[in-house]
This record gives C-alpha cells, sequence and structure tokens, in this order.
C-alpha cells in the first residue's frame, strides 16, 4: 500500500507535459506488444492494469473538486456501470446474449469487477472532451454518449480476439448499441445535472491515444 501511495503521489510533482508523453509510449509500447505473436498473449493478461493506470494517471491530474458530491456520482457510475453489466450477462436482456472471458480479470457474478471503472473512465474522459465547449449541457451530453457509441464501434468486433468477452453466435446485436447509448446518456445526464467537473489536461489525450489503440488492433488482427 505504501508503495502504491508513493507511485501516486509523484504523478502529482509531474508536469501535464510529461504525463503525455508517458501515455503516449505506454500506448506505443502497448500496441506494439499486442501485434507481437510472441509477447500477444502477455499483454492481453496486462487489460485490466492497463486500465488502472489510465485510472491513476487521471485521477492525478482531475482538476475539479474532490467532494463528497463528486465522489457519490462517480461511485453510482462505477456501481450501476457493473449491476448494469452483471444483469446483462445473468438474464442477456440489456445487451444480448453474450459473456465475459478471461482477459478483463476477476470476475463476480460472471463480470470483470473492472467493468464498472471502465463505465466510469469513459464516461468522464468523454465528458471532459467536452468540456469547455460552448454549447448547451444537454448537447454535451448526447456528444459525450455519441463519443462513447463511436469507441464501442469500433472496440465490439474487436473484444473476442482479445479474450475480453464474446457474443452468441460471434453476432453483435444492434440491441447493444442501443443500449450503450442510453445507459451512456443516463451516466453523462448524472455528471451534468449534479454539475460534476470532468476537467482534465490529460482526458483527450488519453481517450484518443485508447482509441486509435483499438482502432489499429481491429484493423490488423
Amino acid at each position: 500500500m505504501n508503495k502504491f501511495r508513493s507511485i501516486y503521489s509523484r504523478f502529482f510533482t509531474v508536469s501535464p507535459v510529461e504525463a503525455k508523453k508517458f501515455i503516449l509510449i505506454f500506448y506505443v509500447v502497448g500496441t506494439t506488444g499486442m501485434l507481437i505473436p510472441f509477447t500477444a498473449s502477455l499483454f492481453k493478461m496486462l487489460t485490466p492494469l492497463a486500465l488502472l493506470v489510465n485510472f491513476v494517471v487521471l485521477t492525478a491530474f482531475h482538476q475539479g473538486k474532490g467532494n463528497a458530491k463528486s465522489l457519490a456520482v462517480f461511485s453510482t457510475i462505477f456501481l450501476l456501470g457493473y449491476g448494469i453489466e452483471v444483469l446483462g450477462v445473468q438474464t442477456h436482456q440489456i445487451f444480448g446474449v453474450y459473456y465475459y472471458g478471461e482477459a478483463l480479470g476477476i470476475k463476480l457474478f460472471d463480470t470483470p469487477l473492472i467493468i464498472g471503472l471502465n463505465w466510469l473512465f469513459l464516461c468522464y474522459v468523454s465528458n471532459a472532451v467536452f468540456e469547455k465547449v460552448s454549447i448547451p449541457n444537454f448537447l454535451k451530453v448526447l456528444f459525450a454518449s455519441g463519443l462513447m457509441l463511436i469507441y464501442d464501434f469500433v472496440l465490439e468486433p474487436l473484444a473476442p480476439k482479445l479474450g475480453m468477452w464474446y457474443w452468441d453466435n460471434n453476432t453483435i446485436p444492434l440491441q447493444n448499441y442501443l443500449a450503450w447509448f442510453i445507459i451512456a446518456v443516463f451516466f453523462n445526464a448524472l455528471i451534468k445535472v449534479f454539475k460534476i467537473s470532468t476537467t482534465n489536461p490529460l482526458a483527450m489525450l488519453i481517450f484518443a491515444t485508447q482509441f486509435v489503440f483499438f482502432l489499429i488492433l481491429s484493423l490488423v488482427l
């Protein structure tokens, strides 16, 4: 625990420029590792760790208030995101018929614990992209949710190849994308309704590099 705190505290003394260099190198190494057959299996196993690294870096450079309201909203997105995925896997009524592989780490109720963090991560960075844009909040919610939908379009066909999750008959139903967008709108609306800041100098870069990472893999694998 002390070692983690030491590593985490260092991010607060690193400049955004240095952190951005780290993120770029991180994803270049990750992309290369995934594309080399000899190392691909190892890098697939590191997927949960990669998400945690992204989350730690984002948290370190979060510029909004770390108050109880923010914590409550972020915790709600995490818990609801995970809960919805559990229901989706167990009932097949939300996203369609799918199940999770082993690439995303420890599972509870056949659902990786880290999937709730992934919902929070995507909502946070998507909101951050439009945080400073001078448009009404309802448009920010729609645009952020649309960004998440585009992300999902790229990731879904790739996910089985990375051992993340699998679809029945290898067919991704339209229901999945519709549910994804509706849930994203709800979560992003929570952030705006409760006026939670997502201002972060690294958010756009992290979203872009992760998106490009998955896009490259989807084109090559």
